[in-house]
């Protein structure tokens, strides 16, 4: 289970750490230094970078998780309430990522293709919102594999 365990935990902090670094570090940066235009092309960059790695994020959780699940934990019958709780957030989570990368991310690439950089600010904005949703729910999920065993009950 250490080796299934360790994936999950690597990715889970490189998704969560992200966001949380996009979201508390260089959005509050690229305020203060670029102007909008300059801002929005250089989060295209970003987001091309960091969602190429959050794909395979999500593929590593749920492969791992999935594989503890039923290699080692007896499959869903067994599982702690905090074991389900984590899973439910991460589907919600990876929901939220699918409609942020084919919707306002895809609405932004397209009007910075163009450059009008009005429509391509709401589109930004609309991510900000989702990856600070996300960020939240990744925070508790995180909490939840680090502290559930202690508190929650068997269901």
């Amino acid at each position: 289970m250490g080796l299934w365990n360790a994936v999950h935990f690597l990715a889970a902090v490189f998704w969560v750490g992200g966001m949380y670094f996009a979201h508390q570090c260089l959005r509050p940066a690229a305020e203060l230094h670029l102007p909008p235009p300059q801002r929005l092309v250089l989060w295209r960059g970003v987001f091309r970078r960091f969602f190429s790695r959050v794909w395979m994020a999500i593929a590593a959780l749920l492969i791992s998780g999935y594989m503890m699940v039923f290699i080692y934990l007896g499959g869903f019958a067994g599982l702690g309430l905090h074991v389900h709780l984590m899973q439910a957030l991460g589907w919600i989570m990876i929901g939220l990522f699918l409609h942020l990368y084919f919707g306002p991310y895809r609405r932004l690439k397209e009007h910075l293709d163009v450059e009008d950089f009005a429509a391509a600010g709401a589109q930004q904005a609309k991510i900000r919102k989702i990856v600070g949703m996300n960020l939240v729910l990744g925070l508790i999920t995180m909490l939840l594999g680090a502290t559930g065993r202690y508190w929650a009950f068997d269901l």
